[in-house]
């Protein structure tokens, strides 16, 4: 019987250690601490559909989604703004101010999730840490829903929702941090210069 309780015990404190919530200054440090990520991703658009692709993300302030055929796409975040291309299409790139999307939490120059108003969720799903996470001053832009692995401290997936309802989720393959990744990747003027054809 003793032996049996002591196995319940051990049993019970294995799970226990497993559930870490990562706290919220430790989570601002990871993303401080990344120069350079490159990753798959999985992506669950809000029809329903998914695309797949690449991420490289240069901090600060730099991103870059390349979608695999048949979408072809290019998402590209720099210079404050998201720019959409889509190279099937002879429109110009779409453009928008990268602060109005809560992708800008996290390719801040020094990501502070502990600020007020920021964070306004914080708990445990299974032995991931998720927090959802706002502009302070414009919530109105929306939330990024991010998950993170706690052995190693790792981000896995994010969800952003828009002020419309709109939602969209990214499942991040392995991550590859610290390789030097060329500015040309986060380079949109090539596109850009079609807009005056």
């Amino acid at each position: 019987m003793r032996s049996l309780l002591i196995a319940a015990l051990l049993t019970f404190g294995a799970k226990g250690a497993m559930a870490e919530l990562l706290s919220l200054s430790t989570l601002s440090d990871y993303f401080n601490a990344i120069q350079t990520v490159e990753a798959p991703f999985r992506q669950i658009n809000d029809d329903g559909s998914v695309s797949t692709g690449k991420v490289y993300i240069k901090r600060p302030g730099r991103m870059r989604f390349e979608y695999d055929p048949p979408n072809d796409a290019l998402v590209i975040a720099r210079s404050s703004a998201v720019v959409i291309i889509d190279k099937k299409s002879n429109q110009p790139p779409e453009s928008y101010p990268l602060r109005r999307t809560p992708l800008a939490l996290i390719l801040a120059r020094n990501v502070d999730l502990t600020q007020a108003r920021m964070v306004v969720g914080h708990g445990l799903d299974g032995d991931a840490t998720i927090v959802t996470a706002q502009d302070p001053k414009n919530p109105e832009y929306g939330t990024i829903e991010m998950r993170f692995s706690a052995a190693p401290v790792e981000l896995t997936e994010w969800v952003v929702r828009t002020d419309e309802g709109g939602t969209t989720k990214v499942v991040l393959g392995p991550l590859t941090k610290g390789r030097d990744l060329s500015s040309d990747l986060f380079d949109v003027d090539e596109y850009r210069r079609g807009e005056d054809r």
